[in-house]
């Protein structure tokens, strides 16, 4: 970063593109002044104005409950738009200019710029989360440098109105209760930018209109979390309706014309039936009901067979998932298949999800996924071996198992060993080699991990929030009505 004059109005500036693109958080008592220029103390008798911008009110988060981002695809999108519109060379309104991005200090508005233009870094500048990231953490200028292409933090300390690397608070789920899951900018990056590597969007042709079109509960609360490939969506219903708080129920018959156009080839219910269907397999799209409780997380023969169905589908064919509200247990599968074929961490996994449907694995659910990543990660594994390696791995392994076998499963609902897990970014099992390992059972018995594979009666994972859906469902739909009505000011 430049050495700056005390006299710098972006001291206190984390610098994303030197001399040229900064963010800063400002207080209520402070005012951006484009007036303003920057003078450098390298000797330089350079001034150049400032032009600062702000998204607070035009990209907004419309939470269900506590939850407060990250913000969406499209408004990811929308933002890199107009930031590149900026930025532009052929745009010679701000060639000259110093370019300052910035937020109120309230720290929900902080997290979502922060995401913002990060991720606008690892799309467009090619960084890493971490160097992207690098210049917002705290005691940054204290920290080795992930590279020398990476943001920086601020030349000043932070006083007064302005506000620019201060704590950030992990996102919470869409619920009202507390959130005992920290999930942070970072775990959000990370995702969105293996989700990039694995092709699961490309803004090069995504189409931001299409995006906003479908995800409206109108339209049919949809949301591609794989181009392609995967979609999530709210269940259909017998009838087309629309509930006391606005929202809209639609049929199969809504769903079907955009499915066939999208060469979806396979519908999984995860919820109690509310329509028929057999409209969808009149239309050729296969349909599977794997059916367990609201607000919970799924046994692990049910999750099997959900993976299993979404395997067996021709790889030039998509798949649509939904339960109620197409959020909590539809996230959860799709975020098991996500760890399992592409080694998303749960985390990763669970910000990408919500950066394309925002209020994605809820409550105990984000847990679960935590703990079955490396199984998940194992069985991966496993499954991408040749037929030949598998045969042999299983041959060489199993005389040596046997129901004597010693040692217990590492306890599922150790925090302590998730965060340091989620930390670290993930690892494989220490106890590894093994079939049963390599499947993720550690140490199990055959007998145990057979019993633990197939069990529907855990109680961690039955465990249910009895009404959730019926919930977010009304919080969209009175979303919906909030969005009209301030549209018609």
């Amino acid at each position: 970063m430049n050495t700056r004059s005390m006299t710098d109005s972006l001291q206190s500036a984390v610098e994303i593109l030197q001399d040229r693109l900064y963010y800063i958080a400002l207080g209520p008592d402070a005012r951006p002044d484009s007036s303003k220029r920057v003078v450098y103390k390298d000797g330089s008798t350079q001034k150049r104005q400032i032009h600062y911008f702000n998204i607070d009110n035009e990209l907004v988060y419309w939470n269900f409950f506590l939850d407060f981002g990250p913000l969406n695809l499209g408004q990811l999108y929308r933002f890199c738009a107009k930031l590149n519109q900026k930025l532009s060379r052929g745009n010679t309104k701000y060639t000259e200019k110093i370019l300052c991005f910035y937020s109120s200090t309230a720290p929900s508005k902080r997290a979502n710029a922060i995401f913002l233009v990060c991720a606008w870094q690892v799309l467009y500048l090619d960084r890493t989360p971490e160097e992207a990231y690098h210049g917002f953490r705290e005691n940054a200028d204290m920290m080795s440098l992930p590279s020398k292409n990476c943001s920086s933090p601020p030349a000043a300390s932070v006083a007064g109105p302005v506000v620019s690397t201060m704590t950030l608070p992990p996102f919470h789920d869409a619920s009202p209760c507390p959130c005992t899951y920290d999930l942070s900018i970072l775990d959000c990056l990370r995702g969105m930018s293996k989700a990039r590597m694995y092709g699961y969007f490309d803004f090069s042709t995504f189409d931001v209109e299409e995006y906003e079109y479908f995800e409206q509960v109108e339209n049919g609360d949809l949301n591609w979390i794989m181009k392609d490939k995967i979609l999530a969506f709210a269940g259909p219903h017998f009838k087309k309706t629309m509930s006391p708080e606005g929202y809209c129920t639609l049929t199969p018959r809504d769903y079907i014309p955009y499915f066939k156009q999208k060469n979806v080839g396979l519908v999984v219910r995860l919820n109690k039936k509310c329509y028929n269907e057999d409209d969808f397999r009149k239309a050729g799209i296969m349909h599977v009901e794997q059916y367990y409780l609201d607000g919970s997380c799924p046994p692990m023969k049910i999750l099997q067979k959900v993976l299993s169905a979404f395997e067996a589908l021709p790889p030039s064919k998509a798949f649509a998932v939904h339960c109620k509200a197409g959020l909590g247990r539809t996230g959860t599968c799709i975020g098991a298949y996500m760890m399992k074929h592409y080694k998303f961490t749960a985390a990763e996994a669970i910000g990408w999800m919500r950066i394309c449907r925002p209020g994605c694995v809820i409550g105990p659910q984000q847990h679960f996924l935590q703990d079955l990543e490396q199984r998940m990660w194992h069985e991966g594994d496993v499954m991408r071996l040749n037929p030949a390696q598998s045969r042999s791995l299983f041959k060489k392994r199993s005389s040596s198992l046997t129901c004597e076998d010693h040692g217990s499963m590492p306890n599922s609902s150790s925090r302590k060993q998730q965060k340091e897990s989620k930390q670290k970014g993930g690892g494989r099992s220490s106890k590894s080699g093994g079939v049963l390992s390599a499947l993720g059972f550690g140490s199990l018995t055959v007998r145990e991990a057979h019993q633990e594979l197939h069990s529907e009666q855990r109680a961690d994972v039955v465990e249910s929030r009895e009404g959730q859906a019926e919930s977010l469902l009304a919080r969209r739909g009175q979303l919906r009505q909030d969005l009209t009505t301030s549209a018609r000011r």
